[in-house]
Formats: C-alpha cells, sequence, structure tokens
C-alpha cells in the first residue's frame, strides 16, 4: 500500500522544518511563523524525472582549464537597469526583482523585452495575467516586437520543458509566488513552494545558458514573500523602491554575484511607462524653495554616483508634554542622537520642540555623510535662519560634536561645482587632502566641530 501524505510545520520566515507546531521558530527564533503543509510521497512520476535530471550530471573541472572570455552581458536598452546590473544581464543568471505592489516591475520587464526583442526571442511567462491583459498593457507601453511570446502558465515544471525545447535567448517570469511543483500539495506561494520553484528555475537557467528573470512580491513588512533561502539561491536581488504616490522610482540592489551592490538606478513613472533619470540630483533639487528656514543640501554616495538631495527640518514649540519627533528618509535613531548632540555639545535646546525631518523625492538615506545637513537643517529651523542656497555640506557628526571625516570627498566637491554650488562645508581632515585647482571655482570650507560649521554659513 502506498504510504500517506504527512503533515509538517514550516517556518515561513527561515524555511525551518518540524513534524510539530511551536510558537516559536527553533531556527530563527521567531514567533507563530509556522505554518501547516501537507506533504505528499514521491510519485512514481517525480522519481521519473529526478533519474532524467541525474544524467546531466557536471563533471570535475580545473580553474586553470575554464576559459571567462566568453562571458556575456546582454544590453536591456536602459542605462540605469544596466548600472545596477554592472554592465548586463549574465548568460545563464537568475535576477529577482522584488518591490511594493504597483511599483513598475511588470512594467519594467515589458520595457526590457521591447528592446532585447530587437535581436533576440524573447519568452514572457505569467501567472498573474492573461494573454489578453498582457496585450494591452504591452500596448499602452509600446511594446510591438515580433520576437516576443507570452506563455500563461503556473506548472513550473511544464514551463521547464518548454524552455528546453523551444530554448529562447532570455525569460521572464511574473511572479515566483504563483509558480508551482504539482508534487508539491503545499499552497501557492507557500515557503515549500517558491524555494523548490526557485531551485528549479536556477538548474534550468545554468543548464541551458539563458537568463531569467523572476519577479518576486513583498509582505507587510518590505521584503521579499518566502524564504530567506529565495535570495541565496539567485545571482542578483534587485529591489524597486519609491512611494506610489509619487513618481520616482529607485532601483537598488542588494546582491549581485556579476557586479557592485552599491550603484542604483532613478526612474520616473509616466504614463507610459517607466523613464531614467540620467541626473538624479537635478531632480531631487527641482523646485526647492527660495530664503526659506530649515532646509539644507546634503551629497551623499550611491556607489561610484554622487547625488545631491535636500534635507528638511520644521521645529515648532510642543503642544504637549513629550515633545514629537518624526523622521523620513532617514533613521530615526539617527535623528534622535543628532538632536542630543546639539544640546548637549552646541547649546540648541529642542527639548520643549516638535521636531520634523524630510528628505524630498522619496529618497532614503542611510549614509552618515549627511548628519551635517541634517543637523544645520534643524538649526536653521531652531532659529529661523535660511541656509544660502549655494551651500552644501556633509559630515559625520560624533557624539563628541566632531566632524569626522568621509569618502569620496572629491567627487563630492566636483558634483556640486558642476550644479552651480559656491560654498561647500566639509570635514577639516578631508580638505587636507583637497587638490588646491579644485577650489578655484567654489570656496570650500573645512570644520572640524559643529560650532563651526554653523558660524561659517549660520
Amino acid at each position: 500500500m502506498a504510504s500517506t501524505a504527512k503533515t509538517v510545520y514550516v517556518c515561513s520566515a527561515c524555511g525551518y522544518e518540524s513534524s510539530k507546531w511551536y510558537g516559536q521558530c527553533p531556527g530563527c527564533r521567531a514567533w507563530n511563523t509556522l505554518e501547516e503543509e501537507l506533504r505528499a510521497p514521491v510519485t512514481p512520476t517525480a522519481k521519473r524525472r529526478a533519474a532524467a535530471g541525474n544524467m546531466n550530471r557536471s563533471t570535475v573541472q580545473k580553474l586553470s582549464e575554464i576559459t571567462a572570455d566568453t562571458e556575456h552581458r546582454f544590453d536591456t536598452g536602459l542605462r540605469e537597469l544596466n548600472r545596477v546590473l554592472g554592465g548586463g544581464l549574465v548568460k545563464g543568471s537568475l535576477v529577482l526583482l522584488s518591490g511594493d505592489p504597483g511599483i513598475g516591475k511588470s512594467t519594467l520587464l515589458l520595457q526590457i523585452c521591447e528592446h532585447l526583442g530587437k535581436g533576440m526571442r524573447v519568452l514572457y511567462v505569467s501567472g498573474e495575467e492573461s494573454a489578453h491583459q498582457l496585450k494591452l498593457r504591452a500596448a499602452r507601453l509600446g511594446v510591438s516586437t515580433d520576437n516576443l511570446s507570452l506563455l500563461c502558465e503556473t506548472d513550473a515544471q511544464y514551463i521547464c520543458e518548454v524552455l528546453a525545447s523551444e530554448k529562447p535567448d532570455i525569460v521572464m517570469v511574473d511572479s515566483i509566488q504563483t509558480m508551482n511543483i504539482p508534487e508539491l500539495n503545499s499552497s501557492f506561494g507557500s515557503v515549500t513552494q517558491v524555494r523548490e520553484t526557485t531551485n528549479l528555475f536556477m538548474r534550468t537557467a545554468k543548464t541551458l545558458n539563458i537568463p531569467i528573470v523572476i519577479v518576486g512580491h513583498v509582505n507587510k513588512d518590505g521584503n521579499i514573500a518566502g524564504p530567506k533561502v529565495l535570495e541565496h539561491i539567485v545571482d542578483a536581488v534587485l529591489y524597486f523602491e519609491g512611494d506610489r504616490n509619487l513618481s520616482y522610482r529607485i532601483l537598488r540592489a542588494v546582491k549581485n554575484r556579476y557586479g557592485s551592490t552599491n550603484e542604483i538606478g532613478v526612474f520616473e513613472m509616466q504614463d507610459k511607462g517607466l523613464v531614467e533619470v540620467e541626473n538624479p540630483s537635478m531632480m531631487l533639487l527641482s523646485g526647492r524653495p527660495k530664503n526659506v528656514s530649515g532646509s539644507c543640501v546634503a551629497c551623499i554616495m550611491e556607489g561610484s554616483r554622487p547625488i545631491m538631495a535636500e534635507v528638511q527640518s520644521l521645529v515648532t514649540p510642543t503642544g504637549f508634554g513629550t515633545p514629537r519627533r518624526m523622521a523620513t528618509g532617514v533613521d530615526y535613531g539617527r535623528v534622535a542622537m543628532l538632536l542630543a548632540v546639539l544640546e548637549k555639545r552646541a547649546g540648541y535646546f529642542v527639548g520643549n520642540m516638535d521636531c520634523y525631518v524630510n528628505v524630498v523625492g522619496g529618497l532614503k538615506i542611510d549614509e552618515p555623510a549627511c548628519d551635517l545637513s541634517v543637523a544645520l537643517a534643524v538649526v536653521s529651523g531652531l532659529k529661523d535662519v535660511p541656509v544660502p542656497e549655494d551651500v552644501l555640506a556633509f559630515g559625520e557628526i560624533g557624539l563628541g560634536g566632531e566632524i569626522r571625516a568621509v569618502t569620496a570627498c572629491e567627487q563630492r566637491i566636483r558634483e556640486a561645482e558642476k550644479l552651480g554650488f559656491q560654498k561647500c562645508v566639509v570635514p577639516k581632515y578631508n580638505l587636507v587632502k583637497i587638490k588646491k585647482s579644485l577650489r578655484a571655482n567654489i570656496e570650500v570650507i573645512g570644520v572640524s566641530n559643529i560650532r563651526q560649521a554653523f558660524e561659517a554659513i549660520i
């Protein structure tokens, strides 16, 4: 008699499996993450497929005998996307594209298909939309290439069989949470299904040497839905960031086996799709008010690209016993620390003031180099004295009130000079290493503590 299915409990956070339910996962110590799944025995069909897969085993090779000269990258047609990927899509790679609902993931994939379809055969696999719906969206985006084929299917094993027979040049899968393996009795999007279908696509991409881009959903916390092992399987993980109510989107790589993870791409969502923003600094500084207190420009480094961002602060007397603190685009704990340093080291008391800090444009800043800009914006709002429009400031603030050195100082100053800034406040340690020729068109002021920075411009 065939064995019956058994019940297992799988952690949705780390993939830990147990025969009984626990309130706390023994693997990752998360609470209430064990979900019940019905695990069916391995069928004869699955055994035959596994045996057929074992026939294509790889052989042992010496590293000196392997050549990397044949590495080829596909141009996606979007320079911002190529920058994030490290130059383009690598053959045989598995790329995960994730982001909030409606952020523009499927739109980006269709736009890539239009460019890649000019010389290659592209297969778009959709488990969420019908072929008619995809046709309507493609017509709105102006996608009309003849080399784009559609497959509306959710069976991952059948999809891989189609890839082996059709052998397209590039494959798009939208989305991984809708794919399933029929032999597994767990529901769509479960930990087991997401893990096994991703493994299946990974083996297919490596065997056929076809780049596959898969779309991943996110949960309410903003993390990729499914087990954490999903991010370990794929070669690159791309995150789409931005507010759905704003038109600008930021594409960031958090993992990339073929390039840097520090680069970002900036796009603008328009009625005909995503449009590249080649100069993000001009975009983020557009519409900046004049002669208004509580505003200062910061310069952050995203990979090799310096980006200007406007930091705004509003400081008002509180109407409650406890003052309110809010931070958008910067770390809340970092802002609280800077406020404490301003009170202790500089004598600017905000203990009875509500303080709101915001980064314009939906940009999220996590670099310590923006500390000085945040502090200047807060003091400007507190004293109601505007920071001059042609002033740029960057530097890390320590707990002793000192201004510490930052990296890529010359690149930041060159970008400020291009945008017409006349004065730049930098850490004094960086001032020693700046070339004199760089100071010809812009005034560079070196400061060692926050008091000197305030006296220099406020």
